[in-house]
């Protein structure tokens, strides 16, 4: 099947896709040059974990309730405005650090209102995808939306790895800026039919509450969001000690910290590539419980090597498992949950994906570092999730993707 299908009978989704995988380059060049820079200021591995969980703290503080705005309000139109506000906060990290001015406490302090536009726009514009879609394409939709991630995780640190070189870090923050523009244009361009409120309008902390007792009530979801929430805490903080690990256990300076970025992210588009063109992210593939143990069992491995080459080719590995069972979680939550409760669960998605990941898991995982050594940071999160791993799919509703008869005809 061709994994491109999806964009040539959606114009919506072809605009949106092109215009956020260009935005996302510059995305992934801004996160580089921040975790570099942040390590130039400090020289503290705990610091360089500090400054990402200012930037999702306000995701854990408020995407619940953000939730309900996505669910409330028309979601193009909170995108619209989240993305614009963005491009100021892009624009005035830009500026600090040209000019000489940037401290951490400036650092954390922009970091934290990129948090705080987040926490509403990733809802919003996880919400979205089936109104540009619809249903049945939903799972190849959610793939390409993840190789476009990643395509980005490609290219993104790479260039900012040149520009840094050439022109120094502030302009990697500069040409992130600029690329704010090319989602906003793309967002500027959809149609879409007039957006209808809900027919019930219901107070914040109710709505966050019916949320809450779905997902505890709903079997599969709560069994997939438990998974998630133990990967996205002790698994995806490797990322956040990378400059650490790239400097400390590799010897490697700003340009051999952004290729292993960039081999996380060919592997993620690789295996983002692969479920789209399979189309396949229903609860029944086994590709999700292949991926959910090996991506651990790789983050072992990294743990334990002292060579850039092996390093290489273990977070190329790494990538492609972290994609792949996200995806497929994240294809299964939007399947199963009501078309009312959707913005609400993209949130509570968000809510751990981004938010505990990289506010407690960045936190856990800075202690540990500055304690032992990153690469215990690395081992014993991936322990855990082996372990965890093992738990979930003994036991009901994960238990049948264990088996054979749960493969997809």
């Amino acid at each position: 099947m061709n994994p491109f299908s999806v964009l040539v009978r959606h114009r919506n989704f072809r605009l949106f896709w092109l215009g956020q995988t260009l935005s996302l380059v510059g995305s992934w060049m801004q996160s580089m040059a921040q975790g570099w820079l942040a390590l130039e200021l400090t020289n503290d591995p705990f610091l360089v974990g500090l400054v990402v969980s200012a930037g999702s703290l306000p995701v854990v503080l408020f995407s619940l309730h953000a939730g309900v705005l996505a669910d409330r309000y028309e979601r193009l139109r909170l995108v619209k405005i989240c993305q614009a506000l963005l491009l100021v906060e892009a624009t005035l990290l830009f500026l600090f650090t040209w000019t000489g001015h940037i401290s951490i406490g400036g650092l954390l302090a922009l970091a934290t209102v990129h948090g705080i536009i987040s926490s509403v726009e990733i809802p919003a514009r996880q919400s979205l995808m089936i109104e540009l879609v619809g249903r049945d394409d939903l799972p190849q939709a959610i793939a390409l939306n993840s190789s476009g991630f990643n395509l980005a995780r490609v290219i993104g640190p790479a260039v900012a790895a040149l520009v840094i070189a050439k022109l120094g870090i502030a302009w990697a923050f500069g040409f992130n800026a600029l690329s704010y523009l090319a989602v906003l244009g793309g967002l500027f361009l959809v149609r879409m039919a007039p957006w209808k409120p809900m027919a019930r309008v219901i107070r914040p902390l109710e709505g966050i509450r019916e949320s809450l007792l779905y997902m505890r009530d709903t079997p599969l979801i709560s069994a997939i969001m438990k998974l998630v929430t133990v990967h996205s805490i002790l698994g995806v903080p490797y990322l956040v000690l990378m400059p650490v690990f790239a400097r400390e256990r590799l010897g490697l300076d700003a340009g051999g910290y952004g290729l292993l970025l960039t081999c996380v992210g060919v592997g993620g588009f690789a295996g983002a590539m692969l479920l789209a063109a399979r189309a396949s992210s229903r609860a029944g593939d086994r590709t999700f419980l292949a991926a959910t143990y090996a991506y651990p069992a790789v983050l072992l491995g990294l743990s334990a090597v002292t060579s850039a080459r092996f390093a290489y080719v273990l977070l190329f590995l790494a990538g492609v498992g972290m994609i792949v069972s996200g995806a497929v979680a994240n294809s299964i939550l939007q399947h199963k949950v009501p078309d009312a409760l959707r913005g609400r669960m993209m949130a509570a998605y968000s809510f751990v994906v981004v938010g505990l990941a990289q506010t407690v898991g960045a936190f856990l995982a800075g202690l540990v570092a500055r304690a032992f050594g990153v690469q215990w940071a690395i081992a014993i999160g991936a322990l855990v999730m082996l372990g965890y791993a093992w738990y979930a799919f003994t036991r009901a509703p994960l238990r049948e993707l264990a088996t054979p008869a749960a493969s997809p005809p």
